[in-house]
């Protein structure tokens, strides 16, 4: 089977899971449309997408959903409104969302892993390399992870993988990649791929996170492949297939990233990211950092 290096112009955010961490507040609002600052933490993964030239965005959703199709399509009442009190500014921000990409939706049905939610865009992606982006993972703006990670697949062929420094002791946290050093100090070719291992199984402490880019022949792989870790279909098994023999699809290859990423699949990362994020903002940052360090000075006083 050989490897596409045709442009990648598609991208696929799979987006049913349950968001169970955040309960209560995921009971009835999709997790993914949890407030970063003053964005649903989706809308940064899809302006990465578009950032990276990918301006066709498929989303795997799932039931209890439909606000995410919502926040992405036009809501003339509201426009409408903002338009005859001539607040252009908030026109602007209720419009930005719906300007973005074009989007196209369908449902995961049974939640059978990442693998399988990859596996439901086949029909959509067809025969090109496409991206996935997981929406736990925010890269911040100005860190053109996924712009690199098209230039390595555009340069090798096959499929691209976005790997992180962690410590040894939370490699059991991620999926975790063996690999081999090539020319480019932040490129690494992939030997081999584990699901969540123990630390002392652990090849390296290169964690995949939520960056793919890959090539077509991936899809054939899933369906062949048997449910793993938790009885789901993991992308990591597919990828090891693929790793290890590269005549299906080509090499996989990764990037190390060494720039700034939120994760707000945690609570408290969740929260950090938010005060990170509100901190670097022009028309937040400067009074938002004078009332921040005035609490902490306080909570320090008080202790």
């Amino acid at each position: 089977m050989t490897t596409s290096r045709a442009r990648i112009s598609k991208a696929v955010i799979p987006a049913a899971g349950l968001g169970t961490r955040f309960l209560p507040a995921t009971k009835a609002t999709p997790k993914e449309m949890l407030p970063v600052v003053d964005k649903p933490a989706i809308q940064y993964v899809v302006e990465e997408a578009v950032n990276a030239g990918l301006s066709d965005v498929l989303m795997i959703t799932g039931r209890n959903k439909r606000s995410l199709e919502d926040h992405f399509d036009r809501n003339y009442e509201l426009e409408q409104i903002l338009h005859a009190k001539g607040d252009d500014d908030r026109l602007r921000k209720a419009q930005e969302s719906t300007d973005l990409a074009t989007m196209h939706y369908v449902r995961q049905g049974d939640p059978k892993g990442l693998g399988h939610a990859v596996l439901c865009a086949a029909p959509h992606v067809g025969d090109q390399p496409f991206a996935v982006l997981l929406g736990d993972d925010l890269i911040d703006p100005r860190d053109a992870l996924l712009t690199r990670m098209t230039d390595v697949q555009q340069e090798h062929g096959g499929s691209v993988i976005a790997l992180m420094e962690v410590d040894p002791s939370s490699i059991h946290l991620y999926g975790c990649a063996a690999a081999a050093p090539t020319g480019d100090d932040d490129v690494v070719r992939v030997t081999g791929l584990v699901e969540k291992p123990d630390a002392a199984d652990a090849p390296s402490n290169l964690a995949i996170i939520g960056r793919y880019v890959l090539d077509p022949a991936v899809f054939e792989v899933i369906a062949k492949t048997e449910p793993g870790r938790g009885g789901e279909i993991q992308i990591t098994d597919a990828l090891q297939t693929m790793a290890t023999d590269p005549s299906i699809g080509g090499p996989v290859h990764g990037v190390v990233f060494r720039g700034r990423r939120y994760d707000t699949g945690d609570r408290a990362d969740y929260l950090r990211a938010i005060v990170r994020l509100a901190c670097e903002r022009e028309d937040l940052g400067p009074d938002f950092r004078a009332w921040l360090r005035a609490y902490v000075s306080e909570e320090m006083q008080s202790r």
